[in-house]
């Protein structure tokens, strides 16, 4: 007996080893040391049985969690596996298409390179084609200033030839048309010498050499008629004639007004013409004006003589006198204007054109 109690105990130790901790307290709270050792061989074999198969069934149970367990971490390793394939297959396109991008940009970025070096090379072209034409733009301007230096000094000395060659000339504007019939142009001239100079009429020595009016040919629709031109045949007398007119300053033919002027050409006239405006008001301020030969004005101020030769000089001699731009002020400013639109109507008919 005594050894199945040994038995017993070395049972119960191994039951209470395998056995799990809760069903280890069951068994210890159902049975107590002391009632184990009481009991029967019988009792003590059922209570083995019933202690085992409850093993065998937490075992069973525990076997299937376990199985439950590594059957869900398959799928989760499969799903993983899966995601991990996908990834990868993901990955490897994407860099597939990074790749493809890097190549794509670096045969864009040569590309450039390379379209940049050739506008580089075409602009450094294109700048001494620039500073080529700017130098020849550059000559072109001097060598027009330059022409158009020796185009005003050529009709500067042609002006003077025509005026040299006019020189014994006078001009008489007014005579009416077809008067010189009954004396003729030369016989016209006398009777206005007699009529305004008579003191001259009777000199002998004054001779007409030629007389006619220009243009040769009459225009019916010209308003005014042409002017007479007496060529004299000494300048001593022309001069003579023309000092007479001015200190008698109204001249006339059978009553009617007439003007005696001396003979320029067309450039002289003008440039004479463009002094009058100015002329006329430093008339009024007493400034005893005068256009001299060929197309000079002289004029005293702060008792001094003063002559120009263009307007340009005039103006810069009126800037350093203010009392002086006063009075020319509104005259040179029209002046201005004037010129002003003769060149616009000038660039717009080169427009045009």
């Amino acid at each position: 007996m005594p050894s199945n109690k040994h038995r017993n105990r070395g049972s119960k130790i191994n039951d209470d080893t395998m056995m799990p901790p809760n069903k280890q307290n069951t068994q210890s709270q159902e049975y107590e040391d002391d009632e184990i050792e009481e009991m029967q061989d019988t009792d003590f074999k059922k209570f083995m049985i019933r202690t085992f198969r409850s093993f065998q069934k937490q075992i069973l149970e525990l076997q299937k969690s376990l199985m439950d367990k590594i059957e869900n971490l398959s799928r989760e390793n499969e799903i993983l596996r899966k995601s991990q394939n996908e990834t990868q297959k993901l990955v490897e396109q994407e860099s597939v298409i990074v790749k493809r991008n890097q190549n794509e940009m670096k045969s864009s970025i040569d590309q450039m390179t390379n379209t940049l070096e050739s506008l580089k090379n075409r602009m450094g072209e294109a700048e001494e084609r620039i500073s080529d034409l700017e130098d020849r733009a550059q000559e072109n301007i001097q060598s027009n200033q330059r022409k158009e230096e020796e185009i005003r000094n050529l009709k500067n000395i042609v002006g003077n030839l025509q005026d040299t060659i006019k020189k014994t000339n006078i001009r008489v504007l007014g005579v009416p048309e077809g008067m010189e019939r009954e004396k003729g142009l030369e016989g016209l001239f006398s009777e206005i010498l007699a009529e305004n100079f008579p003191g001259l009429e009777k000199d002998r020595d004054i001779l007409v050499q030629e007389a006619h009016r220009t243009p040769n040919k009459h225009d019916q629709k010209r308003s005014s008629p042409r002017h007479v031109v007496i060529k004299l045949t000494t300048v001593k007398h022309k001069e003579k004639i023309l000092k007479c007119a001015r200190e008698k300053r109204q001249i006339t033919l059978r009553g009617s007004p007439i003007r005696l002027t001396a003979d320029f050409s067309s450039e002289t006239l003008q440039a004479r013409r463009e002094w009058r405006d100015i002329a006329q008001v430093l008339r009024e301020k007493n400034c005893q004006p005068r256009i001299l030969y060929p197309a000079k004005l002289s004029f005293v101020n702060e008792g001094e003589i003063k002559t120009f030769h263009s307007k340009q000089k005039l103006k810069d001699f009126v800037a350093t006198r203010p009392a002086l731009q006063k009075i020319l002020k509104d005259v040179l400013h029209s002046e201005t204007q004037k010129h002003g639109h003769q060149y616009e109507r000038r660039e717009g008919k080169n427009t045009y054109q």
